[in-house]
């Protein structure tokens, strides 16, 4: 995709290119191009137009219908905020009283769009000419042009003090490097980032779910997202939008728990039941107030396991019933497993260095029935959990 390419995708010829590759798009590549072709479409423009089709079929899983009249790239379709994430920001946004909008590095316009959609007036940048060109793109398709500007230009130059509020969502990506871990090398850098909150109190920062802690700025809430169980950012929230110290929200149920992010676990022992936390649980460290809300305990100070001794039902971890707990030893794991007649094993594991893959080809599994093995620590013990 290119600047050229997405002007003509944008023409009459272009929709009719895009219609037509909707069609085809679910058989063989070199066949549905052939189909194109067929049809008179140049060559250039049909595969422009299969790319686009095959780019709007994945994204349904993060934009559902509204996809299929989006533009987008595969970089850009992989950084995009899922719609779910974008609308709950959005309503957040609005409801914190906030009416314009600075989105610097939109991307393909995911955050502005659902802000429009709250009738926030967005001011949206980016320093990619055809990142931009794409977001103004979907921003007409969705028919909220009137509430969203597209900008190609250095968010540094932006006068963000002109707005309400400022969300912003570095470049962490490089081509040709994958990931950037290092703040300072975000486009804009964690220097530009990091100081937006004293230009502009109600500001958002997108970040990923690994981020430090510590880079918090003060008085600002820490909140980590998971979507159907996967965590998918990490955002901060500052000035007066800041409600809690730290924050774990589960999508699309909206469940939220919320805490200090200091609090220490009790610890005790290993009881009938384990909980393994929700990710956004885990890295919001909020695993002391999971424990608190099913009155449960951890059975090591550096493990992120919860243990009840009665079943307890929570949307915030995956519960596991134990049958058996031993220190690891792969001989007795073994005749474990084979006097079971266990064949099927799910392993998960916390505070292990043991590889998983390995360690099913090391127990030469066979047998009919299914379980669940956890590798962890308990009081500093490399230990095994069967369960159900």
């Amino acid at each position: 995709m290119d600047l050229e390419l997405l002007a003509a995708l944008r023409t009459a010829e272009g929709s009719a290119a895009l219609a037509a590759a909707a069609d085809v798009a679910d058989g063989e590549p070199l066949a549905a191009a052939t189909a194109l072709r067929a049809r008179g479409i140049a060559p250039e423009l049909a595969s422009a137009a299969l790319t686009q089709a095959d780019l709007r079929r994945r994204a349904v899983g993060k934009f559902g219908a509204a996809a299929d009249t989006m533009m987008f790239t595969r970089a850009g379709l992989e950084q995009a905020t899922r719609a779910v994430v974008a609308d709950r920001r959005a309503a957040r946004l609005a409801a914190a009283g906030v009416r314009s909008l600075a989105d610097l590095g939109c991307g393909l316009g995911s955050d502005a769009l659902a802000a429009a959609r709250r009738g926030i007036r967005v001011h949206a940048v980016d320093a990619d000419p055809l990142t931009a060109a794409l977001a103004a793109a979907n921003a007409e398709a969705a028919g909220l042009a009137g509430l969203v500007t597209v900008t190609c230009a250095d968010a540094t130059t932006v006068p963000v003090e002109q707005f309400d509020a400022v969300f912003a969502d570095p470049a962490r990506r490089r081509a040709g490097r994958g990931r950037v871990m290092d703040p300072r090398s975000w486009s804009p850098s964690w220097d530009f980032i990091g100081a937006l909150p004293a230009r502009v109190p109600r500001t958002v920062l997108k970040l990923a779910p690994g981020i430090d802690h510590a880079l918090l700025p003060p008085g600002a809430e820490g909140e980590w997202v998971s979507v159907d169980g996967d965590l998918v950012e990490a955002a901060f929230w500052c000035g007066p939008l800041a409600e809690f110290p730290r924050r774990a929200i589960l999508l699309p149920a909206g469940r939220e728990l919320t805490g200090s992010g200091v609090e220490a676990a009790p610890v005790g022992e290993v009881g009938a039941f384990l909980y393994d936390p929700d990710p956004a649980v885990v890295r919001s460290h909020l695993v002391a107030e999971f424990a608190a809300v099913i009155g449960g305990r951890i059975a090591d100070p550096e493990i992120a396991y919860v243990y009840t001794d009665a079943p307890v039902d929570t949307p915030f971890g995956r519960r596991l019933e134990i049958t058996d707990v031993l220190p690891f030893s792969l001989k007795r794991l073994r005749t474990l497993l084979r006097d079971r007649g266990i064949g099927r094993l799910e392993i998960r594991k916390r505070g292990s260095a043991l590889e998983p893959e390995q360690l099913r080809r090391d127990l030469r599994l066979s047998g009919s029935a299914g379980a669940s093995l956890v590798l962890t620590r308990v009081a500093g013990t490399p230990t095994v959990l069967l369960c159900r």
